[in-house]
């Protein structure tokens, strides 16, 4: 594989960004115990290869990651697109997650947000989950109102059905739709991906390892450390379905160790495959995991590697849905 020392960009709308950008939820919670001087020095790295574009959300660590993404970002605020979520509320309680999309709450969690990053300003602001209770022209018309005031300047969906994203595009230019999309997550190709297309709408894929399964390091559910919330939650790790699945990874490290990369890198190599205007967003909190994922955007596939890769972990192949009941209730809408 050719090493590269920077980042070529790609377009989410009219929107530049790496070709590649960082989610750094994991850094903060879910994932196991977080350590902010490697997670700051992780997103300093970045920076140095050319990731300009970073993904974090209010509901991380419940402030906690935007905090930390803000810290780290003092004196390279220049060097980063920032992108930010709300919409997904959350209580005392660990396990309640409720939505709101409402313009006073637009409006009030942008405010949080910027005094937690402490910026003037989100280069990339998505409504996390759609409100089903309030119209998407309410939610949409508070944004673009953000975006008039200066504290926003582009428009994101994460996780909206086909016409939520079309009716929002109607109200204000929506730049890019974040979800979920990898080898083992391929749901969004029938109707998402087109729609996005028609509409000039970038594509950012988060989880584009599978949650971290396709790099092959959990093959039981005892492999995830303490605070690491995957073996628990969710469903393509439970027993029986972690088995199932891990035929996928068995197939993907065969590839990979044919040409000389990591089934990692391959996977994520498939997902910026997807499209000029696809641009995943893998996670991490280690300097290690970042510098190899970084490699991968150098990682050239042809049409007869892609078509190999699609046959030998075929769409559909997963078992177990990619959220809990109450998460899969939440997307598409």
């Amino acid at each position: 594989m050719t090493t590269l020392t920077t980042l070529p960009t790609r377009r989410l709308g009219s929107l530049e960004v790496s070709a590649q950008g960082l989610g750094c939820m994991g850094m903060s919670e879910f994932y196991g115990v977080g350590d902010d001087a490697e997670s700051i020095a992780t997103i300093h790295r970045a920076l140095e290869l050319g990731v300009t574009l970073l993904d974090t959300a209010d509901m991380y660590g419940r402030g906690a990651n935007e905090e930390l993404v803000g810290r780290a970002l003092v004196g390279h605020r220049d060097q980063a697109l920032l992108a930010t979520k709300f919409g997904i509320v959350r209580t005392d309680d660990p396990t309640f997650r409720g939505v709101r999309g409402d313009a006073e709450y637009v409006r009030s969690a942008c405010e949080a947000s910027l005094a937690r990053l402490g910026m003037d300003h989100i280069d990339l602001y998505y409504q996390h989950r759609v409100d089903p209770n309030t119209p998407i022209e309410e939610t949409v018309g508070a944004m673009a109102q953000l975006v008039a005031e200066g504290k926003v300047r582009y428009l994101g969906l994460s996780e909206a059905g086909p016409q939520t994203i079309r009716r929002a595009h109607a109200v204000h230019p929506i730049t890019a739709l974040q979800t979920e999309w990898s080898l083992w997550s391929r749901d969004l190709e029938a109707e998402i991906v087109p729609t996005c297309r028609e509409l000039g709408i970038g594509i950012v894929p988060y989880s584009p390892l599978g949650r971290g399964f396709l790099t092959g390091r959990f093959r039981s559910a005892r492999a995830f450390g303490e605070g690491d919330s995957r073996g628990r939650s969710q469903p393509r790790f439970a027993e029986g379905n972690l088995q199932h699945n891990l035929a996928i990874v068995n197939a993907l490290e065969k590839l990979a160790t044919e040409r000389g990369v990591t089934a990692a890198q391959l996977a994520l190599a498939w997902v910026s495959h997807q499209g000029s205007d696809v641009v995943p967003i893998p996670g991490t909190k280690r300097r290690k995991y970042l510098e190899q994922n970084v490699a991968a955007a150098f990682l050239e596939l042809s049409a007869q590697d892609l078509a190999v890769i699609a046959g030998a972990v075929p769409a559909g192949a997963v078992q177990g849905d990619r959220h809990s009941a109450e998460g899969m209730a939440m997307v598409g809408l």
